[in-house]
Formats: C-alpha cells, structure tokens, sequence
C-alpha cells in the first residue's frame, strides 16, 4: 500500500476529470462495452441466478487448490533476507521479479510480452530520481478461449522499501520485508495464475483472457501501474475489469472479534453489476464480510487513490481493490511473515478467483455505468 498516494492525491484525483499472443487486428477491432445500469431488485437476481446456473464441480475444485501452505512457502520466499525488502530498482527486487518469472515458466504460464518474456521493463528516468536503476512489471497470461480479445487483469503490487540504515554507531541494517504490504497479495496472485492454469491444462481455460499483472514502484508513487496504463500491452478498450489485491494477510483492530472480513473498495465506482456480481459470488461461495468502510468517498483515508487500481479507474476499467486495513505493523521492519493469518488469507485469495473466474466465463461483458 502506497503511502506516497496521500501526498500526491490531489493531483492524481485532478487527472481523473498457450503460445498464442492476441494479434494486433484483434486487439484493435473489439467494441466498446455497452452501456448499462443495473438498478431493480429483478437484475441483481438475474445476476445471481446466473452464477448459481454456472455453478459446477470446477469452480470449487479449482479455487481449492489456492492453499495456505502453497501461500506460505511463495510469502516465506518472498520475505527472505535475500529479497532484501524488494526495492524498486534494486537487487532485491530485480530477485523478486526473476522468482516471479520462475515460477509462471514452471507452472508453464505464458509470458504476455513475447514468448518467453514477462517484464515489461520501465526505464529509470521514468520514475524521476526515485529509482537507482531500471524496473520491471511481470506480466503472465492465459488467452481466452472463446473471447480472447477481452482481458481481466489481475494485479498486485510486489515492491516493499528495501533496506534501511539503523543505529549509525553499529552500522546496523534493517530490512523492510513487507509480509503483508505487499507480500500477501503477491504470493495470493501466484496461487491464483497457478488455479487458473491447472484449468487450462486440464481444458477447461476461461472463455476470456487473463493477465496476471505483478507491478514494481507502487511504494513510489504508482509507478508500474502507471507506466502499464500508459503502455498497455493489451488495450486497454479491451480490459473488462482490474481486480488488485494489496494486503490482504492480516486483521485489523476493527475486526478483532471478527477475522472473517476484507474491505472492498471501489466495486461499484464504475460498474454497478461489478459490484453486484461480487457480493452474489461472495455470499455463494466465501462467505466473507465485505466491509466498505473505506468506499465511503468521504472517508478521509482516500485508499480509492492510493493503490494500483486507480490507474485503470482514470482510464475507465472497473475495479475492485481487495484489502486488509492499515495495522501497527504498516511500513515498519516488524511487517514480518510470521504475523500473516494464512487462513483468512486463503480465503480472500480464493474470492479473488472467484470472482475473476465469474468475470472471465459470463456470456456477457461486466457493462459500465
């Protein structure tokens, strides 16, 4: 979660008054999604029925196989001491994004640049003096199989603050390992790519395309997010909808009696059927409290502007932003993996795919209003 965001509000919110690769002609030639209002108690049911008619043994088999214990060994990789708190532009994160790469080549996923190349590589100059070198988003991507011109994205951030100089005397280091900012929401993308993949391989890949977007300088100021909305490698008239997970391992002091929660910001911002479909999903399947304390456009803590989302709400993408709230912990070296609760992080991985899985088998795209 980026801190930098609040400081920078005010002029992010001025702004916003499988070998096979979709070629060019494809991309170009997709229509405009329809505009539509879902409003009457009669179309949210309609939606509702329409998840229950879609329902089989896949949807359940597949989110199951989103575990704690496969979580856990990305989250302790991760936050290792060689990951060095994955600074953008610095050796730790340059190790991040080839464990990234790594694993989508092993679970045979398909890079989204060209064959075989998954980072999107942003130049230094671009993240004007807050990088010390060049970064990198890592793009993986699953094409549709009946409607590949169409795109879900699924993104997180995996960047943290890197390593920071303690005590002068001792010389001492303290590394910024960010377990949950943003560990969580890296390691839940990967268990969900590896979910959807194991349905490709076995014939049943989603009917629309899928982009597992894993963005480096959110700690900067937005920068992967940025630059990928400014160089989309799918266009971005094409994108259905942003689903980013950021946060999403711990509980915060709202919901110590109640663990079974995430926040979810921005669902009917743009689509009010994207916010339908997702309740109906939820209340199907994970059984989560959906808390939009932080929807509220009056809440003073602005996390609508603040995280990777926000770039594809300025150009129009419905979103949802899943997350865990701010705790004790937030952008501290005590951010540590043994602090994750690895249950209620499965599970809101799981809803992410879910919903994601919803979005990219419907008949019909998720209309903006």
């Amino acid at each position: 979660m980026n801190r930098t965001g609040l400081i920078i509000l005010l002029v992010l919110a001025t702004s916003c008054s499988s070998k096979k690769i979709v070629s060019q002609t494809t991309k170009d030639s997709v229509k405009k999604a329809p505009i539509a209002t879902v409003k009457t108690p009669q179309e949210k049911a309609k939606i509702a029925r329409e998840i229950i008619l879609q329902d089989n043994k896949s949807i359940y088999y597949y989110s199951s196989t989103i575990t704690s214990e496969d979580l856990k060994k990305h989250l302790l990789k991760l936050t290792s001491k060689e990951f060095e708190g994955r600074k953008t532009g610095e050796k730790g994160q340059k190790i991040a994004a080839k464990y990234l790469a790594d694993y989508y080549k092993s679970i045979e996923l398909e890079a989204a640049i060209s064959e075989g190349k998954y980072f999107q590589t942003i130049p230094k100059e671009y993240f004007k003096g807050k990088s010390k070198d060049t970064s990198e988003n890592v793009l993986a991507f699953i094409y549709g199989t009946e409607k590949p011109e169409e795109v879900v994205v699924i993104s997180a951030h995996y960047d943290h603050l890197g390593v920071k100089k303690g005590n002068l005397e001792t010389k001492s280091e303290e590394i910024f390992n960010g377990a949950d900012d943003n560990g969580s929401g890296t390691s839940a993308l990967l268990e969900i790519a590896e979910a959807f993949q194991k349905a490709v391989i076995e014939g049943e890949g989603p009917k629309r395309s899928v982009l597992f977007l894993n963005l480096t300088g959110e700690e900067e100021g937005l920068y992967g997010s940025k630059y990928y909305t400014s160089h989309p490698v799918f266009p971005l008239k094409n994108t259905v909808v942003n689903l980013n997970i950021d946060m999403i391992g711990r509980v915060d002091k709202r919901h110590e009696d109640n663990p079974n929660f995430v926040y979810l910001i921005g669902s009917d911002k743009l689509s009010q059927e994207l916010h339908f479909i997702s309740e109906a999903i939820n209340k199907k399947y994970t059984q989560l409290e959906l808390d939009y304390k932080y929807n509220d456009t009056k809440d003073p803590n602005r996390y609508y502007y603040r995280s990777d989302h926000y770039n594809f709400a300025k150009n129009g993408i419905p979103i949802i932003f899943y997350f865990n709230g701010i705790h004790k912990d937030y952008h501290k070296e005590t951010d540590t993996e043994d602090k994750i609760n690895y249950e209620i992080l499965t599970k809101r991985a799981q809803l992410v795919f879910l919903t994601a899985w919803e979005i990219a088998n419907r008949e019909e795209r998720v209309k903006i209003d």
